[in-house]
């Protein structure tokens, strides 16, 4: 077990590019003392509780730092990408695209509105950040946290303007947008990975998939079972002659059919993707290439607002123990067997382990604030303590392989390629247990 005072003294010399991008040193002092005290103990992780632990006087320096300071918050997420693709990127990584919601009473915090929150599976008034999490052998960093602003916020100038709402940031924009923004800030940093994976919530974007196309980037997405798809080989004919003209010179010759019925005739099999505490965890699955049913809108047999033929793809489908189903669309290579797709499929699970780790030990939800810039650079906090954490695990992980090693075994080899070939690569999660995360909480609080 580490002291306190190890795992502070390791916590600066890792903070220490982040804080050369900070300048000033009153910020470089207030920097180290915020992520202390997200790491560190107590149930509480609101500035004036936060300040009290670290013996200040008073919060104010601490709540200026992270409400109204005039330092930028893209240095320091450029650092973050930076150090994250340092811990977990590369071929094997994937990014994760997600949402979190942070619950709140009242009406005046940035974003907060009556919507609905998937983490409690239910309406609630909550904030809802859109999430993107960097993974690899299932160790997860959450590396971007942006708000989603609601209508009844995106259409109040006056409620965003109280709430210092930038200018650029103001224009409604649904959460797969949101996503694809901060995908483009990934890769533009050199950030590296092999695959997005989504949820139903993004995956039933016909926009979001084919931006992720666009951008030669490989994606697994969730999808409800209605989703219409073709066959992979259908085939495309003149259409039928009609008192009103078709604006398409071939149209399919087969009907769209639903996810769940497309693979209802299919062979399905056992897979085990991964161990979890209580010994593998296993589904049925099946998979068959279709064509995605999101081209142009048209007039398709005698029905308005069907759709072409878009993207080759897989469709995939899983039967849960429990009787659970679910269905999944992926450009992954169509030489990917059943086994890849799946694994690759339950890669996300990592992004909630994430999601729940912040808001239970580093007080995501903790922020009391209105503002939108103390709103992200609290998260932004928020993640790096997290990444430092990762940090830590992944040292620990590595010298108690150092120390099971015999004397005679020769050193491992490097880490895989550093430019993955996101066009066609593809790789599903080791399932090589990592140990926990460090309990910093119980030796600050043994110290």
């Amino acid at each position: 077990m580490v002291s306190a005072s190890d795992w502070r003294s390791d916590l600066e010399l890792w903070l220490a590019p982040f804080l050369s991008r900070l300048g000033h040193p009153a910020r470089r002092a207030m920097c180290p003392a915020y992520v202390a005290g997200l790491i560190g103990p107590g149930e509480r992780k609101s500035v004036a509780p936060l300040a009290e632990r670290q013996g200040m006087a008073s919060h104010d320096a601490l709540h200026h730092f992270i409400s109204v300071g005039p330092w930028d918050e893209a240095a320091l997420e450029e650092e973050l990408f930076r150090q994250a693709d340092r811990l977990v990127g590369g071929p094997e990584a994937y990014l994760i695209v997600d949402d979190t919601a942070l619950p709140k009473k009242g009406t005046a915090s940035v974003g907060v509105a009556p919507q609905y929150a998937s983490a409690l599976g239910k309406n609630a008034n909550c904030q809802t950040l859109v999430s993107l999490t960097l993974s690899s052998g299932e160790v997860p960093v959450p590396v971007a946290l942006r708000l989603f602003l609601p209508e009844s916020w995106a259409s109040d100038p006056t409620r965003l303007a109280k709430a210092g709402v930038p200018d650029e940031r103001c224009e409604p924009r649904t959460k797969p947008e949101i996503a694809l923004a901060e995908i483009d800030r990934l890769v533009a940093a050199g950030v590296r990975f092999s695959v997005v994976l989504a949820d139903a919530g993004y995956g039933i974007s016909a926009p979001f998939r084919h931006g992720l196309s666009a951008r030669a980037l490989l994606w697994a997405v969730g999808i409800p079972r209605i989703q219409k798809v073709f066959s992979a080989d259908v085939a495309m004919v003149p259409p039928p002659s009609a008192r009103r003209r078709s604006t398409q010179p071939l149209v399919p010759a087969e009907e769209a059919t639903s996810a769940e019925v497309m693979l209802a005739d299919e062979p399905w099999k056992t897979i085990s993707w991964r161990q979890g505490r209580k010994g593998a965890l296993r589904a049925s699955f099946a998979a068959r290439r279709v064509r995605i049913a999101d081209g142009p809108a048209v007039r398709l047999h005698g029905r308005n607002n069907q759709h072409m033929p878009g993207e080759e793809a897989w469709l995939v489908g899983e039967h849960r123990s429990s009787g659970e189903r679910k269905y999944y669309l992926s450009n992954l290579p169509a030489e990917a067997d059943l086994k890849t797709l799946a694994s690759t499929i339950k890669a996300r699970w990592s992004c909630e382990q994430a999601h729940q780790q912040m808001k239970e030990e580093l007080g995501l939800d903790h922020f009391e604030g209105r503002s939108w810039r103390g709103l992200h650079r609290h998260a932004l906090m928020t993640m790096m303590a997290m990444a430092f954490l990762q940090h830590r695990r992944l040292g620990e992980a590595g010298r108690g392989k150092k120390n099971r090693r015999p004397a005679t075994q020769p050193q491992p080899t490097s880490r895989a390629p550093r430019h993955p070939d996101r066009s066609g690569g593809h790789a599903f999660a080791p399932t090589t247990q990592m140990p926990a995360l460090p309990a910093m909480r119980q030796t600050a609080q043994a110290a």
